[in-house]
Order: structure tokens, then C-alpha cells, then sequence
């Protein structure tokens, strides 16, 4: 195997296995573990800051990823209305509502294969001298609203996790039986 194919293989791994992890966390019961919680918040910011002032080179880049984030956060309002919380001896649960995070996930997934897919043809175009890669391809407006969305959607219902379970349980009532 070739030095050069190590890093390239490695990142894909990672890719892959956090792709698997993402996928897990959208079925079934969830603890709410506000330090991991936190920590996934924060990246996400930390990716959206950067992606923000990099969309702004023209007004449909910047345009497509405010947008796509308002719809993301929508849908992140709409995820914690159908999410279910519970608290049990063991701790504090959540069950995310399936199909909106599968959705979304599943969508800015596919978009992204699509602009891999593209940018090998690009590459291979070059390497052979037909096709000049300009810096205005990298920049696509819906790419960057699918993203804008993705980190929105993740930023937005991470937040709402973490309020609603800060939040006092519920009380039961307990019935008493007359002896």
C-alpha cells in the first residue's frame, strides 16, 4: 500500500464511523448527557461560525445558508415537539423523533456524496488539462443551505434537549388505597 493512500483511507474511516454514530443517536432512547451534549453543541457552532463568513462571497451563498439554517431550525422545533422526554431511577432519557433527524441527515448525506462525486470529475478533468477549477464552483448555494440546515437542525435541537431536560420532572401523583 502506497504512503499516500493511508490518510485518505483514515479519513474516510472516520467519516464513515461517525456518519454510523450520527445514525445511531436518531433511533430509540437517548440518555441526556449534558457534557457530551454541551461539547456537540459547541463544535457545531464553532463549524457554523466558520461556515457563516465563508458563504459570503455573494448574496446566494449567504443567502442559501441563512436559509437553509431557518428551515433547520424549524425542523429542530418540530423534532423537540415530537421528541419524548422521561425520567427513571436510571437518569434522564430522550427519544428523538425518528424520520425529521433521519431526514435530514439522510438529505445533506446525499448532497454531499453528490459534491464528491463532482469534484472527483473536476479533478480528473484537470489532471488532464480539459477543465479549470475556479473558485466560484466551490461555493454552491444549495450545497451551503443543505449544510446551513444540517448544522442548524443538530445546533437548535442539541439546545432544546438540554433545556427541556434542565427542567424539573414531572410530579406523579401517587394514589393511596384506603386500608
Amino acid at each position: 500500500m502506497h504512503a499516500k493512500l493511508i490518510v485518505p483511507i483514515l479519513l474516510v474511516a472516520l467519516v464513515l464511523w461517525r456518519i454510523y454514530i450520527r445514525l445511531r443517536r436518531t433511533f430509540g432512547r437517548q440518555p441526556v448527557q449534558p457534557r457530551r451534549i454541551t461539547t456537540r453543541v459547541a463544535v457545531l457552532a464553532l463549524v457554523g461560525a466558520v461556515l457563516l463568513p465563508a458563504s459570503g462571497h455573494t448574496v446566494w451563498t449567504l443567502g442559501g445558508v441563512l436559509a437553509g439554517a431557518a428551515c433547520g431550525v424549524l425542523l429542530a422545533l418540530l423534532g423537540l415537539r415530537h421528541t419524548q422526554f422521561e425520567v427513571s431511577a436510571e437518569g434522564r432519557f430522550y427519544t428523538p423523533h425518528t424520520y425529521i433527524g433521519l431526514a435530514v441527515t439522510a438529505v445533506f448525506l446525499g448532497r454531499l456524496i453528490y459534491d464528491l462525486l463532482l469534484f472527483s470529475r473536476d479533478m480528473q478533468a484537470m489532471s488532464i488539462g480539459t477543465k479549470h477549477f475556479t473558485a466560484a464552483e466551490q461555493y454552491n448555494p444549495l450545497t451551503l443551505a443543505l449544510s446551513g440546515a444540517f448544522i442548524a437542525y443538530y445546533l437548535a435541537y442539541y439546545v432544546g434537549i438540554l433545556r427541556k431536560s434542565r427542567q424539573p420532572a414531572p410530579v406523579t401523583a401517587v394514589i393511596q388505597t384506603p386500608e
